[in-house]
């Protein structure tokens, strides 16, 4: 039997399933550090008009992100570019950091301390 691998995201169902602007995102296996970055990310967009996460409950690790969109764009498009640009953001970051590490470990050359 093969095994099923669960999906990472899932839509939740809506009541107007034909009003793409508002949706609710189930994001599996995450927690506080995601949807406060992505929620965070996601409200600086011009085209959301509100964005909002909660853990539904807190054995579970799982957060619900709700994006509500103006008329000409999705929230699923919306929660892609969210997506890449927290990536960006934390790339960018990533590479600032380390080098800054590197021009430390230049500038600090290491003394060998011979433990006699």
């Amino acid at each position: 039997m093969a095994d099923k691998k669960k999906q990472k995201i899932e839509v939740l169902p809506s009541e107007d399933k034909e009003d793409e602007t508002v949706s609710t995102f189930v994001l599996h296996d995450e927690d506080h550090t995601l949807g406060n970055s992505l929620r965070y990310i996601i409200m600086k967009n011009p085209d959301v008009q509100f964005c909002g996460y909660s853990v539904p409950h807190p054995t579970e690790n799982n957060i619900h992100l709700r994006i509500q969109t103006h008329d000409d764009t999705t929230a699923l498009d919306v929660l892609k570019k969210g997506l890449r640009d927290l990536s960006d953001v934390c790339s960018h970051v990533l590479t600032t950091f380390q080098a800054e590490v590197d021009e430390y470990k230049a500038s600090h050359p290491q003394t060998s301390h011979d433990a006699t």
